[in-house]
């Protein structure tokens, strides 16, 4: 009872050529992987063309340009929508309400200047 049978030899080889050939299809070549051209919108292909050249000045325009987009859509615009919110939802008293003296009628007195109001002209009863 030795070791393996002529069919059972031939099988290992064979599994093994197969190996050995899936491992060296799985290697590159130069050529690969052949990807489809990124489609760059208008914007993202500007900073792209804007980058090529280099240069610092180049770099820190780009990154003040995405900073700034950043706290525009992270802070200021949340802020923005907060302060809404609070403004006409959530506040008592709507912002920027001003109480009002109460009406005068006539024959009140003006507390600051001590007169009485007159009262108002009679209107005629006649109609139209």
């Amino acid at each position: 009872m030795g070791g393996y049978t002529a069919d059972e030899k031939l099988r290992l080889q064979q599994l093994r050529a197969l190996r050995r050939r899936w491992l060296r299809d799985q290697e590159l070549s130069e050529r690969e992987p052949v990807l489809p051209a990124r489609r760059l919108g208008p914007i993202a292909a500007f900073w792209e063309r804007f980058l090529q050249p280099g240069g610092l000045w180049r770099q820190k325009v780009f990154n003040a340009y995405q900073t700034s987009g950043f706290i525009f859509v992270r802070v200021l615009i949340p802020a923005w929508i907060l302060h809404y919110y609070v403004k006409y939802h959530v506040s008592k008293k709507p912002y920027g309400i001003i109480s009002s003296n109460p009406a005068i009628f006539p024959g009140d007195r003006i507390l600051e200047t001590g007169e009485i109001v007159p009262p108002l002209a009679d209107e005629p009863s006649e109609h139209h």
